[in-house]
């Protein structure tokens, strides 16, 4: 099921002529919603799925986006580990692929992190002042610990160990390195169980449910 707009559509015909975009809904009677389209060009909002590839193409069985996605020719602003969930931003302009992914341009990554243990006010400082990491010290982020948020379930669901707690982090960074952020907070000694984006930029999940995509103004 994905969406454009305020309309909820189960699938997605689709004219690339940067004028207009039509939606056919799943109702009784199909019906087309005629949408006028001003951006030259296209930004799609995702909500990646445990256990899917943030590409189209794979040489084995894993999931894909092409098992969601059929809008052609956008790509991924920064990605999503096959084990994390949340928002992924796709676009088929070039240029706001690398002001999105590129550290150098410091768009905000915000996580709802769920981790083994709960940390300190001290813990969560040094994740606000940068940590050390193999591949150089990780850039200043806003860390906060949160009440769980009011998400989906996961399946398969996260391995609770008997007898320690776990707690939530609102994670913010402007980097994108490799599993940045599990590394970071098991660098502090709170590893991560799950790991949702919740937002990229001004961009939000904004109520997708897992395997939704919209299309957005650009």
């Amino acid at each position: 099921m994905s969406w454009y707009g305020d309309h909820q559509v189960s699938t997605c015909d689709i004219c690339f002529n940067y004028r207009h975009i039509i939606c056919r809904g799943e109702t009784t009677a199909p019906r087309l919603f005629y949408c006028t389209y001003k951006a030259d060009y296209v930004i799609v909002l995702f909500n990646k799925p445990f256990r899917v590839l943030s590409q189209f193409t794979t040489d084995d069985d894993k999931a894909t986006l092409a098992d969601f996605i059929d809008i052609p020719g956008v790509y991924c602003a920064g990605r999503l580990d096959y084990d994390s969930e949340g928002l992924l931003v796709l676009t088929d302009d070039g240029k706001l692929q690398q002001r999105i992914a590129n550290p150098n341009f410091s768009k905000k990554k915000s996580y709802w992190v769920q981790v083994e243990g709960i940390p300190t006010e001290a813990d969560l400082e040094r994740l606000r002042q940068g940590i050390q990491l193999k591949d150089g010290v990780t850039q200043p982020a806003d860390a906060a610990l949160i009440e769980a948020p009011m998400l989906w379930t996961r399946d398969p669901p996260i391995r609770e160990r008997r007898n320690i707690p776990t707690c939530w982090i609102d994670l913010s960074i402007t980097e994108g390195r490799n599993r940045q952020v599990r590394r970071m907070t098991a660098h502090i000694g709170y590893p991560t169980l799950r790991l949702v984006r919740y937002a990229v930029a001004d961009w939000q999940l904004d109520g997708l449910a897992p395997g939704e995509y919209r299309v957005v103004d650009g």
